[in-house]
């Protein structure tokens, strides 16, 4: 009798928080016991600074830190004055969020495929979906990758459109060298835990070049009070309170450092599967500097590796296993099944892998062995079939 063989098991997760705290903690502790030794919590001095930092880091000169990301796209759109009756254009794939902010403002979404090559909002199929009623544009620069900014801001000037750059999972990437978040009208920032730069708890903010819609924002965000009690308008309460802003003011001086491991870990992963039949690895646009929140891979075959993975101790996840239109949440989409092919593609195949800084290269190679091994033993159990 043959003892079985255990096989060897690593523990990669696909994400953590765990390591980059351990690795700073110490400023991030100092940080939280400065806000305490302050007696302030809300709307204080270091919001005001981290607004400032955030704004320089942002190429802009404004920055309005709410409550979380979906806050900032639903203000931002409020602070043109995009509400009900309108519509507002956005990617087919993406996280609902992006939608729901577009729907909380009243206007309707309205969707646009993606580009097979970038995954980000495809200029090509914006006009056909530009009505009377249309009046923003909301692109998502999905998994770090810059949308196609220079061909969106095109169309929206000639027809006159709002543009609110939905910056969530792309803190520090550059688009022919300048910062997302400054190329549209506003961007809008997340900074949910397992983003890039991402606090201990909700946050986010919203940035911009315009000190009118800043000016509106703030307004916007603090129960529409203008000045005392006085409420102008029908605002929200929504702010990035004082410990969340003084943690991501101990996060944002290594944001640039961690961008460039994420890129030399995508780097390794993509030279690892480049030969690879079956497999399709995420594609860095002309002129772009792709951070890498997620590294999302392409295959068929995508179910059976991430179990294959996960056996081996190596965690990974869907982002996302639907397009909008296929979400329950809104049925009035569902008639368009079919109308978005590249976003039901990605729906079907797209996989992450581990990414975040603190990866080792231990744990780098585990990934890529891992999943080399899986493309190996597929090909040989195809081989063994028909021999």
């Amino acid at each position: 009798m043959t003892a079985s063989i255990d096989k060897p098991r690593t523990n990669v997760p696909q994400f953590t928080t765990e390591r980059q705290f351990s690795a700073i903690e110490a400023e991030v502790r100092r940080a939280i016991e400065r806000v305490l030794a302050s007696n302030w919590f809300v709307l204080g001095n270091e919001l005001q600074t981290f607004e400032q930092e955030f704004a320089h880091y942002c190429g802009v000169s404004e920055c309005v830190g709410v409550g979380n990301g979906t806050d900032a796209i639903e203000l931002a759109l409020r602070a043109c004055g995009i509400g009900a009756g309108d519509e507002v254009i956005i990617p087919a794939f993406t996280a609902n969020f992006t939608a729901l902010a577009v729907t909380a403002t009243g206007a309707t979404p309205v969707l646009v495929d993606v580009s097979a090559e970038t995954a980000t909002l495809d200029p090509a199929r914006i006009a056909l979906a530009i009505t009377g009623a249309t009046k923003g544009i909301v692109p998502v620069h999905l998994y770090g990758q810059p949308a196609d900014m220079d061909a969106i801001n095109a169309i929206a000037k000639q027809h006159s459109l709002w543009v609110v750059e939905d910056v969530a999972q792309a803190h520090g990437a550059t688009y022919r060298g300048q910062p997302v978040g400054s190329l549209g009208d506003l961007g809008a920032f997340s900074f949910y835990p397992t983003k890039n730069l991402g606090a201990y708890g909700d946050g986010g903010a919203v940035v911009t070049d315009n000190p009118d819609l800043a000016a509106r924002l703030r307004v916007l965000r603090h129960g529409g009070i203008a000045e005392g009690y006085m409420s102008v308008v029908k605002g929200r309460n929504s702010r990035l309170d004082e410990l969340q802003a003084a943690i991501l003011r101990a996060k944002l001086p290594h944001l640039t450092v961690w961008s460039e491991r994420r890129r030399e870990i995508s780097r390794r992963y993509t030279e690892a599967f480049s030969h690879l039949e079956g497999l399709e690895t995420p594609l860095e646009g002309a002129e772009r500097y792709h951070v890498y929140h997620l590294y999302a891979i392409q295959s068929a075959t995508r179910d059976a590796l991430a179990s294959y993975l996960a056996e081996r101790g190596i965690g990974t996840k869907v982002h996302y296993p639907h397009a909008l239109h296929q979400l329950d949440a809104y049925p009035e989409w569902k008639e368009f099944a079919g109308q978005f092919p590249v976003a039901e593609q990605l729906a079907r195949t797209v996989l992450s892998l581990p990414m975040f800084p603190e990866l080792t290269d231990d744990d780098v190679n585990a990934v890529c062995n891992g999943v080399r091994g899986f493309f190996e033993d597929s090909r040989n159990g195809s081989r063994a079939r028909t021999e």
